[in-house]
């Protein structure tokens, strides 16, 4: 009898103990051409960070003590978004190559990372560099649309509850208002700087080649001027294409310009702001024209240009007049279709 009672016991013990609820997330995968990093690292807004290491044939696994609700990952190139909750286990695949076109989970909850996927790659079709050259009714049909793809795909995954996309309703109510408001302030700017405005000008800026240059000596010439800073992301990607329509129009009547806005706010100090973008033009073999403000975001022509987010790209004529204040980046075909267009 008591080792019957024992062996009950026991059952009773283990049923217990595997019936307690985890209190992590299990994440697992594989990404394939894992880039040099070899790591993914998870993150949230409340300051949750943790990295898990990538083995050399692109497979991880790791657990997360998290709290339910949205997550971000990064390979320390692109970002995506997944759903984590404890006790559960969710895998993905992906080639960074396509990253977002491969990205796939599976396991639990597994549905509500895809349709972020989803939705990301249906914001995409929609919600290009076009939109912000567009009037201010074509923008609004252009949201239209994405608002009723947006609808046709959360019926595809009816089987989320309720709770689920209230989030990504309001989720979607905020990007919208973003996109209208840069859009509005677009806008403005072509108003404020419409084709043939007399261009704001700046005077003595530090030349990295040694000396100072204003606005003033290129006269004659046209001017592609590239606000950017040595912290800027999003500017560092265009220095590649920017160095290639240098290159291909280096006898043209045209001069590119770069203005770094880099200054103590990033840096700490001036100087250290001053020796990031002499190392940075330095190592990168940055071409065309490069020169340092001195003051920043401050300076007035920034000021003047209403700058108010980097890369910014603008258009000069030979007489001093603006082109275009907003000018498409190095990496659009429409750069290059503007400059076919004046005739340089």
């Amino acid at each position: 009898m008591k080792s019957i009672l024992a062996l009950f016991s026991a059952i009773l013990l283990f049923g217990s103990c595997s019936r307690s609820p985890k209190d992590y997330a299990t994440l697992s995968g594989k990404i394939t051409n894992a880039n040099e990093f070899k790591k993914i690292t998870i993150s949230n807004r409340n300051g949750y960070t943790k990295d898990i290491k990538v083995n050399d044939n692109g497979t991880f696994k790791d657990t997360l003590h998290i709290s339910e609700g949205m997550y971000r990952f990064s390979d320390g190139n692109e970002v995506g978004t997944i759903f984590l909750k404890k006790g559960n286990t969710t895998s993905f695949t992906l080639d960074t190559k396509a990253f977002d076109e491969t990205l796939k989970f599976e396991g639990d909850d597994a549905d509500q990372s895809n349709f972020l996927v989803a939705n990301s790659l249906l914001q995409e079709s929609y919600l290009n560099e076009d939109l912000f050259e567009n009037s201010e009714a074509e923008f609004s049909i252009t949201f239209d649309k994405l608002k009723s793809a947006y609808d046709s795909l959360k019926n595809e995954y009816n089987h989320l509850d309720a709770a689920y996309f209230e989030n990504r309703d309001n989720d979607f109510i905020s990007m919208e208002k973003a996109y209208r408001n840069y859009f509005m302030e677009k806008l403005e700017m072509r108003k404020l700087f419409a084709k043939g405005t007399v261009s704001p000008t700046f005077s003595n800026y530090e030349n990295h080649k040694g000396g100072t240059t204003s606005l003033s000596d290129f006269k004659g010439k046209y001017v592609y001027i590239d606000i950017w800073a040595t912290w800027c992301g999003p500017c560092k990607v265009e220095i590649p294409y920017l160095k290639k329509i240098e290159s291909k129009y280096h006898d043209k009547n045209i001069v590119f310009v770069s203005i770094s806005v880099d200054d103590d706010r990033r840096s700490g100090t001036m100087e250290r702001a001053h020796d990031a973008w002499k190392k940075m033009v330095t190592e990168k073999e940055l071409t065309g024209v490069q020169l340092f403000t001195g003051n920043g975001w401050k300076a007035n022509f920034v000021q003047d240009y209403k700058v108010k987010g980097i890369p910014r790209f603008i258009l000069i004529a030979p007489d001093g007049t603006v082109v275009n204040a907003d000018a498409p980046r190095p990496s659009s075909k429409k750069l290059i279709a503007i400059f076919e267009e004046i005739g340089i």
